[in-house]
């Protein structure tokens, strides 16, 4: 199996799969990660699906447990929220930065298969031939010579919100924008608030603020329209004019600013490739949704999905992928070219994959 993208999703998916004795390679575009800490929150349910990969342990040790979750309006306490009844195994939120998680999954993956990581190639085309895909890839120049072509039985596109791979199978999206707009950063933690969540309900607008590891705190501010070149001390100054706290611009460490959108593909499966994660469905990342419902769990669905194909067996679902990978012949980069693995005659609501799809099969039309 490929899997396009080397994001949190796509080496979940990948040490998941190499846990059960199905051999993989993570194809990631980017050469070195980013270390933006990004999404921050791991909810109980992904840390149950970390901890069955033998990571959650890691990710503990390093994030801090949040517990509790405080309401506060002009400086007064409307509510405590104890998170300790949401889960018998991790009964808090974890905070960690992004980056940091990603790098423990890849040190996990590394460890099962010490070449299942491929960086620095991106995707130019797919051909599936009905039994297997081809994937066509290339490298930036200046980077070592390799393989210009990948195969394998099947491939789940996990490359992102922007996926390339939507366009490359000609999958439709339904887009839409949301009237909020946010800016975050994280400063230097005063200590005051340990390790709470707090969230600041002001006249002025909401402002979120979580504990870090490192002594470092992300505040989070709603706005009423995009900021544009903002900086840290004006995150500081609008947080400092909503809670009477002062956060140190001096020590920001990163400053993001972002509107809700969200991003649906029309199809979640072409043939023998599959989309998952915010390549399927962006939503809102406040909260940590983005990252906790991008899809921790997919590792036995594709397990249960794989034997068919593996041993040439031809369940009803696997004809109807069959017919309709049948038109798949070849994409190029660009190509408007698709079909959807639904079929009229199957009927069935999952796909041949094993994998609902996000939305019904399109109605003919006459």
């Amino acid at each position: 199996m490929v899997v396009v993208g080397g994001g949190p999703v796509g080496l979940y998916l990948a040490a998941a799969l190499l846990q059960q004795g199905i051999s993989v390679r993570v194809l990631e575009r980017r050469q070195s990660r980013d270390l933006h800490s990004r999404a921050i929150g791991i909810h109980p349910p992904a840390l149950d699906a970390l901890d069955g990969i033998g990571v959650a342990s890691a990710l503990v040790r390093e994030g801090v447990p949040i517990r509790t979750g405080m309401a506060v309006s002009r400086g007064k306490t409307l509510g405590v929220m104890a998170f300790d009844g949401v889960s018998d195994t991790f009964p808090f939120v974890l905070a960690l930065p992004q980056f940091r998680t990603e790098q423990l999954l890849e040190t996990r993956l590394r460890a099962l298969d010490s070449g299942a990581l491929v960086r620095g190639v991106e995707a130019t085309g797919v051909n599936d031939d009905g039994d297997h895909v081809t994937i066509e890839v290339q490298r930036p120049p200046g980077t070592p010579a390799g393989a210009t072509s990948f195969s394998a039985s099947m491939v789940v596109a996990a490359d992102g919100a922007r996926s390339r791979w939507r366009g490359l199978l000609g999958v439709p999206v339904h887009r839409k924008t949301y009237p909020d707009h946010y800016l975050m950063g994280d400063f230097a933690d005063s200590g005051r608030h340990g390790d709470m969540a707090v969230l600041f309900l002001e006249r002025d607008g909401i402002v979120e603020s979580f504990p870090l590891p490192g002594g470092i705190r992300r505040w989070v501010v709603r706005l009423g329209r995009p900021a544009e070149d903002a900086r840290a001390v004006d995150l500081a100054g609008i947080v400092a004019q909503r809670t009477g706290i002062l956060p140190d611009a001096g020590t920001n460490s990163m400053l993001s600013a972002f509107s809700v959108r969200s991003t649906l593909a029309l199809r979640t499966a072409v043939g023998r490739v599959v989309l998952l994660g915010d390549a399927a469905h962006e939503i809102s990342p406040i909260g940590g949704q983005g990252m906790n419902l991008a899809g921790w769990t997919p590792g036995p669905w594709f397990r249960s999905s794989w034997n068919p194909w593996q041993e040439g067996a031809r369940t009803p679902n696997s004809r109807g992928s069959r017919r309709t990978g049948a038109g798949l012949r070849s994409w190029p980069a660009g190509s408007r070219k698709s079909t959807c693995c639904w079929d009229a005659r199957c009927r069935r609501p999952w796909c041949a994959c094993g994998m609902r799809p996000s939305a019904p099969p399109p109605q003919r039309r006459p």
